[in-house]
């Protein structure tokens, strides 16, 4: 399953639009990062490995929306760091919201218990509650025994009270088809979350873990089995089917990480989120002065395993739309 159909016919609207336009580079979704501190210490995360200072600074909201408004994506992926310890993130999701932008809030969803009486349920607001496995794969991961039974409680309690609730869910090497399985069946059956979201882990030059990232064949090995008896079709994804043929290495893309910009409180991160060449000012000064061709796999050794949805996906999307066939497909498993 991809989209809910209303943000589908206006996302394709959009890209159509830039198209006649004859836009070569546009951003589909922005990844706003308006703080780095979290309350957790993952093992595959070098977000929080800044200098103390920086991890105190927070994001005024005004610069939040006016980074969104300037590139003019029509969706908004609020990141960190851990967002909800912003004290503005409110404010923050309801003026985006009033913009119609679509928004998804990222979250260990630790804090959601305490800060969701400032949230209200909307067609353009959606948690995203990372779950990396089952409970004991999930504690492993974020190196905190009962995180994974708070996030569910805490996404049984979005969902009762009538929000969209995706999840964001990494695999590692330590993964087989079998975890894959697992925790899919479970968030798709059990827990019953509109969406999912899945990420082979990318090696962060910062992450205390260095030794359990997937390389290009590991991954597609994992998700063509994990994919098979049916599971694919049956399973509720917040992605495109081009971009999971591309995760079982059925079709192979170049990397679009303009489409998925950063931005952070050193500002537009050259060339994404996962990757730290320099700043730009503007996301015309990101578009026009990057050298977009050095990057993506076969280019730049640092991109050689990287599968992730942020240079992927958009490829994928755009993929997409050039075909009727796919087009229709995408439809059907809508």
């Amino acid at each position: 399953m991809t989209m809910p159909l209303r943000q589908s016919i206006r996302i394709g609207a959009y890209i159509l639009g830039r198209r006649l336009r004859r836009v070569r580079r546009f951003p589909l979704l922005v990844e706003l990062e308006p703080l780095f501190a979290c309350n957790l210490a993952c093992a595959g995360c070098g977000k929080i490995q800044h200098p103390a200072d920086v991890l105190r600074r927070r994001m005024p909201v005004e610069q939040a929306v006016a980074a969104v408004e300037e590139c003019g994506a029509p969706m908004v992926s609020i990141a960190g760091g851990e967002p909800l310890l912003h004290p503005q993130i409110g404010r923050m999701v309801r003026e985006l919201v009033a913009r119609k932008k679509y928004v998804f809030l990222c979250t260990n969803a630790l804090l959601i218990p305490r800060k969701i009486d400032q949230f209200e349920p909307s067609p353009y607001f959606a948690w995203t509650v990372h779950i990396d496995g089952l409970r004991e794969r999930h504690d492993a991961s974020v190196c905190r025994k009962g995180v994974f039974d708070q996030a569910v409680a805490a996404v049984k309690e979005c969902r009762r009270r009538g929000f969209r609730v995706t999840t964001n869910t990494t695999f590692f090497s330590t993964d087989s088809p079998r975890t894959v399985v697992d925790v899919l069946n479970y968030l798709n059956d059990d827990l019953a979350v509109d969406q999912m979201m899945i990420s082979p882990a990318y090696a962060y030059e910062k992450a205390p873990d260095q030794e359990h990232f997937l390389g290009v064949e590991e991954t597609t090995r994992l998700f063509r089995e994990a994919f098979g008896d049916g599971n694919r079709r049956r399973w509720r994804f917040n992605h495109s089917p081009m971009f999971l043929d591309f995760l079982e290495g059925r079709i192979d893309f170049p990397c679009t990480a303009w489409a998925i910009p950063s931005y952070s409180l050193f500002g537009w991160q050259r060339p994404c989120y996962l990757m730290a060449d320099g700043y730009a000012r503007t996301y015309r000064e990101l578009v026009e002065e990057t050298d977009w061709d050095s990057y993506g796999r076969g280019r730049d050794p640092r991109c050689a395993n990287c599968m992730a949805h942020c240079g992927y996906e958009p490829t994928a999307v755009f993929a997409t739309l050039s075909s009727l066939k796919e087009t229709l497909r995408a439809v059907r498993s809508g």
